[in-house]
């Protein structure tokens, strides 16, 4: 089954992230579907820093519903010194910065990010 990665960039990223992870865990589609995960620790580093989420993409709605539900979550005011970086395994990395993409970009983007297949001519990175 595949999966996406969704990093919070932020001030407070595990705060952010354990936010985040409780948003889209609120979600029927995705409820059951959502893990924190992090990076491995340092040399001088305790333990992992759960600053990641994994989803987990099945069949039907759940890409529909997961660019929904974080659209929405970056719509609120609070998330406007937030970026999330979105990227289906083995497909490309977005990055969405909420203070600079345009609402009506965001949907797009998402799905850029989270489609199947990339398009041909597509960059394996895109930024906004």
């Amino acid at each position: 089954m595949a999966t996406a990665e969704i990093s919070v960039l932020s001030e407070a990223p595990v705060a952010d992230t354990e936010s985040l992870a409780g948003w889209l865990g609120g979600e029927p589609e995705l409820a059951g579907r959502v893990r924190r995960t992090g990076h491995t620790p340092g040399p001088q580093e305790l333990g992992a820093v759960l600053d990641t989420l994994t989803v987990a993409l099945g069949t039907g709605g759940t890409v529909t519903a997961l660019v929904t539900s974080l659209r929405t979550w970056l719509a609120h005011p609070r998330r406007s010194d937030v970026r999330l970086k979105v990227r289906r395994e083995g497909g490309a990395t977005v990055e969405i910065d909420a203070k600079r993409v345009k609402r009506a970009d965001v949907e797009k983007l998402l799905h850029q990010a989270l489609q199947e297949q990339p398009e041909p001519g597509q960059d394996s990175d895109v930024q906004e």
